[in-house]
């Protein structure tokens, strides 16, 4: 038989109503507490990050390559499609996908209405998955196939505009209205009008994206630039993975030509991932005010116990029991405080979790957080590192009180008087 096992299923079992049960139910509602707290501020903390960097990577890929110039405009210089990056893009560490855009400013036009935006041209290999959770109403844009002669085809006059724009404007899916854009890339060329028809419209809550960007057919821009089929303005890059963005960055560093311009999309919007930084700081001080609460709360409710238990010590030690022995009783005491800790509160934060991932109880206003409700991201993983590392840290404070039974007196501790 374990003999500190014994007594400490002899010490947990105190009757009900007693100092120890209120004592020891205390303990075990601080830990649960905090254990749910931290699983549902992950939950949220990841879930508005993930949330977030889906959005920016709505229209600014993971890398951005584009023809290098000192021209800050709209005005793109043309990349030929047929450079040894985008031909060799597989050998890029993590790929997922390669899509090549063009950009182009213009002014939407309606009866008593104008918008200056940059339409963004894309082709039948831009992925629309993302975009697609984004569409508020309508459909994407249909995308121009290569005509037979070997020229760029005219180009779709589909357009897909942002919520923002579709007020601003007043108008809705299916309404006509005229696009003015400047000439070739000469300068002093006469604008040049297309009549686009709105498909759809998208929302985001990112405003630098709603106010400037709609999206078109690719082969529109290149007949407005007198572009070739085989010319885009930039290729945009995804990894599988964010976290290996820089081992991707090196590679396509090395594959583009010595006139082309990389860009990552933490550079084009620093804002953006330096306050995702900011976030991450603040949770590292909330999980440690949070552990520091709840093993000082254990350390407490052990001494507590241990006092209220002191004739017990003192009797444990008159007929021969080891310090170790009772420091490792009181030690499983305390463990098993932990255990039902982490129990309740896995239950009730992973609840509370569900709950909102499932239902979106708790709504957020998009103008100040860039979403309608607060976002869940189940991060198992980070879960678990939660549950060892609670467990681990409060194992190792529960020794700091248990050594105060190595000063404990037999002949003082029997006459002790609770």
């Amino acid at each position: 038989m374990n003999i500190p096992i014994f007594l400490a299923r002899k010490v947990r079992h105190a009757p009900e109503g007693s100092f120890s049960a209120t004592v020891t139910r205390v303990g075990v509602a601080s830990i649960a507490l905090g254990l749910a707290i931290l699983i549902v501020a992950f939950g949220v903390l990841f879930g508005y990050k993930n949330t977030i960097q889906q959005k920016i990577f709505l229209f600014g890929a993971h890398i951005q390559v584009s023809k290098f110039t000192n021209n800050y405009s709209y005005a793109e210089s043309a990349i030929s499609l047929n450079t040894k990056l985008y031909q060799e893009r597989e050998r890029i560490p993590g790929f997922r996908h390669m899509q090549a855009v063009a950009l182009k400013a213009g002014i939407l036009k309606t009866k008593e209405e104008l918008m200056g935006i940059v339409l963004k041209g894309v082709g039948r290999d831009y992925d629309w998955e993302l975009l697609r959770e984004s569409i508020t109403a309508g459909t994407v844009p249909a995308v121009a196939t290569d005509s037979s002669n070997g020229q760029p085809s005219r180009g779709s006059t589909e357009l897909l505009i942002s919520q923002y724009m579709a007020n601003q404007l007043k108008v809705k899916v299916g309404d006509g209205l005229p696009m003015y854009f400047l000439g070739g890339q000469s300068p002093g060329s006469a604008p040049r009008v297309r009549k686009m028809t709105v498909v759809g419209i998208y929302d985001t809550g990112l405003e630098e994206v709603d106010k400037t960007i709609a999206l078109g057919d690719i082969r529109l821009i290149q007949r407005l630039n007198n572009w070739g089929p085989d010319s885009v303005g930039s290729y945009e890059i995804f990894v599988r993975d964010f976290d290996q963005l820089e081992p991707a960055v090196a590679s396509v560093f090395d594959l583009m030509s010595p006139d082309l311009r990389l860009t990552r999309v933490t550079d084009q919007y620093r804002p953006l991932f330096d306050w995702m930084v900011l976030l991450d700081r603040n949770m590292v001080i909330l999980l440690a005010l949070i552990t520091f609460v709840a093993s000082f709360n254990m350390v407490s409710v052990l001494l507590v116990l241990m006092m209220e238990r002191t004739p017990m010590i003192g009797l444990l030690k008159a007929i021969g029991g080891p310090d170790t022995l009772i420091r490792r009783m009181f030690l499983y005491v305390g463990l098993n405080m932990v255990g039902w800790g982490l129990l309740i509160g896995n239950v009730v934060g992973l609840t509370l979790c569900w709950l909102q991932w499932q239902f979106r109880l708790i709504p957020l206003d998009p103008k100040n957080y860039f979403m309608t409700y607060v976002p869940i991201s189940w991060d198992w993983p980070t879960i678990l590192a939660l549950n060892g590392a609670t467990i681990a840290l409060i194992a190792l404070v529960l020794w700091l009180p248990t050594l105060i039974i190595n000063r404990i007196q037999p002949v003082k501790a029997l006459a002790f008087k609770k």
